[in-house]
């Protein structure tokens, strides 16, 4: 009876806890109901929906629910069910960019039928777009397509198939003697390869972006990179990086499947230029702070640098790694503006000792995919020039 009664006081605290981290509050009553279905709606489906004030209004069929909750941003909005038992809730309005959430029915958080699936917070759920002024930079357009290839590979240090993609630009199978520069561009957190071509629009920036005149023609490289879920075997396991000391460190597993088998597996099957004055990194929130770390410890390997949320680099790291500042060329910072930015002060310091470094700010966003898709479509235009 007292291990019963125990287990009953933990689902409650934890109840509690996630009640705390997640308030539930009252479905949104804007006035303004001009909700139209979202870009991120499965076809056919009406429900998701965004207002011009950035609400999102979910809907979803559930007569036998007693509780249905639409859960974004950090809030759960109560829903209520008509007489056909369909739930209908609405949010707050939410800042402008990607969005992930999902619905709690009856205490089970699940992914709303409606929405297309992306993979982030750890798991395949809901993802929703609240529209901007400026989405028109990743948007397809009538120009010159490249592609994103899906490629397996055999990964040494692993001991095991790995898997990225890989986004080759549109002249790249029509020019068979050219060689290309190489970005490879990191996701965050509880996120996997897929995220910057599916909730970032890589393919669609770049394209755009190179039939503008406005980049160069480069293939970027996106691979999983969360480096917890990385297990190295026999020597490979020795050569993880210790941590920095003083500095919160993500692992570096990453690192050394990066340098032992990305990279090499990428300039062997592709045509690529094979030096550092031809190869970048960059990275967003958890990409952004593993682009510092391993470009500072490989000081000669990359030329050009770029963190998106991901940390700044100091003139003490720089005048710490030999050899970073004759081998760089760029050296890119961004953050949100709602993100408490020290990315342009970061930048003036550097520029001190002779850095080419950039300080980005996306104005009116946060920590989300669309100061990430801004960042990108800023940093490709300095790649490789």
């Amino acid at each position: 009876m007292k291990r019963t009664v125990l287990f009953v006081l933990m689902l409650a605290a934890l109840s509690a806890a996630a009640q705390q981290r997640n308030p539930v509050v009252p479905s949104f009553t804007g006035t303004v109901e001009d909700f139209k279905p979202n870009v991120t709606n499965q076809l056919g489906h009406q429900y998701p929906m965004v207002n011009s004030q950035g609400a999102v209004r979910a809907q979803l069929r559930a007569p036998q629910a007693q509780a249905v909750q639409l859960d974004i941003a950090g809030k759960r909005y109560e829903m209520t069910k008509d007489e056909n038992g369909v739930w209908t809730g609405t949010s707050d309005p939410q800042d402008v960019g990607f969005h992930y959430y999902q619905l709690n029915v009856d205490g089970a958080s699940v992914p709303d039928p409606g929405s297309i699936y992306f993979f982030g917070a750890g798991r395949w759920g809901s993802g929703i777009e609240i529209p901007s002024a400026d989405m028109d930079f990743w948007q397809v357009k009538n120009v010159p397509q490249g592609v994103i290839e899906e490629r397996y590979y055999w990964s040494k240090a692993t001991e095991s198939m790995r898997h990225c993609f890989v986004y080759l630009p549109a002249e790249y199978q029509k020019n068979s003697n050219k060689k290309y520069p190489v970005l490879y561009l990191q996701h965050g957190n509880a996120e996997n390869e897929q995220g910057w071509s599916a909730q970032g629009h890589t393919g669609q920036i770049l394209d755009n972006l190179i039939a503008e005149g406005k980049a160069v023609p480069f293939i970027v490289v996106m691979d999983y990179g969360q480096g917890q879920n990385i297990h190295l075997v026999g020597e490979y396991a020795q050569q993880v990086p210790a941590p920095e000391p003083g500095r919160r460190g993500g692992n570096d597993n990453f690192q050394v499947v990066l340098l032992t088998d990305i990279i090499p597996m990428v300039e062997k099957e592709y045509r690529v230029i094979a030096d550092a004055q031809h190869r970048a990194m960059a990275g967003l929130s958890m990409g952004g702070g593993q682009t510092r770390r391993i470009t500072l410890a490989n000081p000669t390997t990359f030329a050009y640098v770029g963190m998106f949320s991901g940390g700044v680099m100091s003139v003490e790291d720089i005048q710490n790694a030999a050899g970073f500042q004759k081998t760089n060329k760029v050296v890119f910072m961004s953050s949100g503006s709602k993100e408490n930015p020290r990315v342009r002060e970061a930048a003036e310091n550097l520029k001190k000792i002779g850095i080419n470094a950039v300080g980005y700010v996306s104005e009116g966003t946060a920590h989300e995919w669309h100061t990430w898709r801004r960042s990108l479509y800023q940093f490709a235009q300095l790649l490789f020039k």
